[in-house]
Parts: structure tokens; C-alpha cells; sequence
């Protein structure tokens, strides 16, 4: 059986890696899928708002509510890209990359991985700053039926409905004023 690996930050799960997962979920077919979340010791900070636990949580609404199963774990960063791969596999295992970033592609091929290159999907509405810029203005909303339709255009509705019940979106404002792009 193969493992297919996807790796993320997921700060928080978009539409680009909801359209990436499915791509990795119709690759690995009944193979075992692996959702690897970096940058997994950050958390609290303007371009890392939440905790491995918290996105983790995230990432299970959605393959709940989608009846999908993964195994979901958390690799810290080394800020060391040349020994990226080798730590990374320690976490995630050897298998078949799923990625729609190219530096990543390229990093991974070096190391004599497979990989299956998603082209992006909206590239321009779903980067991770742009939808935590979005839910740094709604982080001051709480009018949430106004929130929630606001963060469907980006966000899906699973994790919408987690960032809601959990009171995840105000952190935000304490964290930064003014643009944060990252």
C-alpha cells in the first residue's frame, strides 16, 4: 500500500488545500493518505494564528464532514531546506508527494521522491495571507451568519463552522494591526 503525503500549513484549511486534499484523495485512490502540517510548534502569531491542535481539529471537521480518513500529523520547521526532506520523512514517512507548490516539488524530487503536481486552483483568492487578512476584518464581526458567508468564499464550510464555535477568529485582532503579508 502507498502512502500519499500532503504538506501544509493549513493556517487555517482553504479552498486551495480543500481542492488540493481532494486531488490527493482521487490519487491515492485505497492507498493511505498522510496530511502533513508544518510549521506544527507555531502557533499565536500573526502569520500563524493557530496551534498544531487547532488546525488538526480543523483538518478532522473537514474529512469528517466529507467522510475521508487520514492520518494528520504535525512537523515542526528547522529553517534548514537542504535537510528539509530528511526531517520531514521522519514525520510523514516515504511515499508519493501531492503538491501544488513548486519549490516544494522541486525539493522533494532532489531527495528521489515521487511527486504528483496539482497546478493551483485560484492561486489569487485562496493564499493563506489573503484568507487570514479576510478573517483578520471579521475577526471585530459578531454578527456570525454575516462571518460565516464572508469565509465560505474561501474557506469550507466545516472549517467555517470550527473557526465559529471555537471562538477562533478574535485572536486575530489582538495580533496585528495593519497588513501582515507572509
Amino acid at each position: 500500500m502507498s502512502n500519499y503525503i500532503v504538506l501544509g500549513r493549513f493556517q487555517p484549511l482553504h479552498k486551495g488545500h480543500e481542492y488540493l486534499l481532494n486531488s490527493a484523495f482521487d490519487l491515492a485512490g485505497d492507498n493511505k493518505l498522510t496530511i502533513a502540517v508544518g510549521s506544527a510548534q507555531k502557533g499565536w502569531e500573526a502569520n500563524n494564528p493557530w496551534t498544531f491542535d487547532e488546525r488538526q481539529a480543523m483538518i478532522q471537521a473537514w474529512l469528517d464532514i466529507n467522510n475521508k480518513t487520514a492520518n494528520i500529523v504535525g512537523i515542526d520547521d528547522i529553517n534548514d531546506p537542504p535537510n528539509w526532506v530528511e526531517h520531514a520523512t521522519q514525520y510523514h514517512g516515504k511515499g508519493i508527494l501531492v503538491t501544488s507548490n513548486l519549490a516544494t516539488k522541486e525539493l522533494y524530487e532532489a531527495a528521489d521522491f515521487a511527486v504528483d503536481y496539482i497546478p493551483l486552483s485560484n492561486r489569487d483568492g485562496y493564499e493563506g495571507w489573503r484568507v487570514r487578512q479576510t478573517l483578520l476584518m471579521l475577526s471585530t464581526v459578531f454578527e456570525d451568519d454575516a462571518a460565516k458567508q464572508v469565509m465560505s468564499a474561501t474557506i469550507p464550510s466545516a472549517v467555517v463552522e470550527w473557526l465559529v464555535n471555537n471562538d477562533a477568529i478574535f485572536r486575530l485582532s489582538t495580533m496585528v494591526s495593519g497588513m501582515n503579508v507572509g
